[in-house]
């Protein structure tokens, strides 16, 4: 009578596979969103210090990612004047060049803003990305 071969695999190593799995899916989401934000070497605009005295950017670029609030105003040749509300609760105007037109913003969708901060003090989007 022939014997048949059992083999189990024990709880620990079970275990082990899972934590292993969980920890590299995790890690993955992590690079992700990492390498996903294309502005990820541009400085955040520090909006305290922007409503405080923005004479002291102006000429600096930072990053911005907000929602859409509102669009403020609009002219075919100059471009749109825009509202965003950043992730901490914080609403600026933006300014968005005739360049991007064929972008339909609407109120609540998110975008990432590359900015320059002019002369006079307006934030001008450089570029933009949806997220």
């Amino acid at each position: 009578m022939s014997r048949q071969a059992r083999s189990k695999i024990s709880v620990g190593t079970l275990v082990l596979v899972v934590v292993l799995v969980v920890a590299g899916m995790g890690g993955g989401a992590y690079y992700f969103s990492q390498v996903s934000d294309p502005y990820r070497t541009i400085a955040p605009l520090d909006l305290a210090a922007y409503l405080d005295n923005a004479n002291s950017l102006r000429g600096n670029v930072y990053k911005i990612d907000a929602a859409v609030e509102n669009s403020l105003s609009w002219s075919p040749t100059k471009g749109r004047l825009i509202s965003v509300v950043t992730p901490d609760g914080g609403i600026v105007a933006i300014f968005v060049p005739t360049k991007f037109n064929y972008l339909n913003l609407q109120k609540g969708q998110r975008y990432q803003f590359k900015v320059d901060i002019g002369q006079d003090g307006l934030i001008e989007v450089v570029d933009m990305k949806k997220s």
